[in-house]
């Protein structure tokens, strides 16, 4: 029974391998990812915590020390999802708001480095399980109703305070 809650940690990994492809930087066509320079890897005393669901067997984080704005209005962010047991699931993606996409550009591994997806591309933000956290960092944190976020300085005083209050409230 205790090899369920790591097989549930896995799961949204394996699912995004199958959907992004892990590997390389070869055959980006992006150039946002060809430009693209990965944060340091996460420490947990940069985590700053978000609420997701309060049935979720994980605690997810964002690393403050990772989150940007671009000029292209993209929120990048590492992510950490926290199993009961201590496991971590550690991503670098982005958020495009006006265009409800997600991206994963990388994905963290046990030696604290990243490894680059392979086919990193926009993906549309889905309503699922799966993209739960996605979804309430988007409508909760860093895609207000009201348009852009407007920096990183307001990202990381959504994530410290619960919200953006120029944001609608995501109950998953």
């Amino acid at each position: 029974m205790r090899a369920w809650p790591a097989l549930l940690l896995i799961l949204p990994l394996a699912a995004a391998a199958q959907t992004f492809g892990f590997g390389e930087k070869k055959g980006r066509r992006d150039s946002d990812a060809a430009k693209l320079t990965l944060p340091r890897y996460p420490e947990p005393e940069n985590y700053l915590p978000f609420e997701v669901s309060a049935t979720t067997p994980f605690a997810f984080f964002v690393d403050a020390k990772s989150v940007s704005v671009g000029a292209d209005n993209v929120v990048r962010y590492s992510l950490i999802a926290k199993s009961a047991e201590g496991a971590l699931n550690v991503s670098f993606e982005g958020l495009r708001c006006g265009e409800h996409q997600v991206r994963l550009y990388a994905v963290g591994q046990s030696d604290k480095t990243w490894t680059e997806v392979r086919k990193s591309h926009w993906e549309p933000l889905r309503l699922d399980s799966r993209n739960a956290y996605r979804m309430v960092l988007y409508s909760d944190f860093f895609c207000p109703s009201t348009g852009y976020i407007a920096d990183v300085d307001e990202a990381l005083r959504a994530l410290r305070s619960g919200g953006n209050p120029r944001s609608r409230t995501t109950d998953y």
